[in-house]
Formats: structure tokens, sequence, C-alpha cells
């Protein structure tokens, strides 16, 4: 099944940056992580959903 892949660089590395921090802090709360990561790299409420899915889905 083919998955469905964030458009633009900034949720990519927000992807990538969430996926970091929970190596170095498995305890972290996603909710957490999320709104980290919108406001460090200026994303959208919709790239914030997508972000949600994604860890759901991990």
């Amino acid at each position: 099944m083919p998955t469905v892949q964030p458009q633009g660089e900034d949720i990519r590395r927000a992807v990538k940056w969430i996926s970091e921090e929970r190596k170095y802090n498995p305890d972290a709360k996603p909710s957490k992580l999320i709104e980290e990561a919108c406001l460090k790299f200026d994303l959208s409420p919709m790239d914030a959903e997508y972000l949600r899915n994604f860890l759901k889905s991990e």
C-alpha cells in the first residue's frame, strides 16, 4: 500500500526532527513535540494534523 508523503520541505524536516527527539527522549509527549515542531518549522494547522496522524501510526 502506498504511503502519503508530506508536501514541502518544512514538514519533512519536522517529521525528521520529531523522530530524532523521540530517540533521545522517548517519554516526550507527542502533543508537545507537535507544538514545538509547528513553531520551529512554521507549519500550518493542516501540517500539524499530518504530524498527529504520523505519530499515531508509529
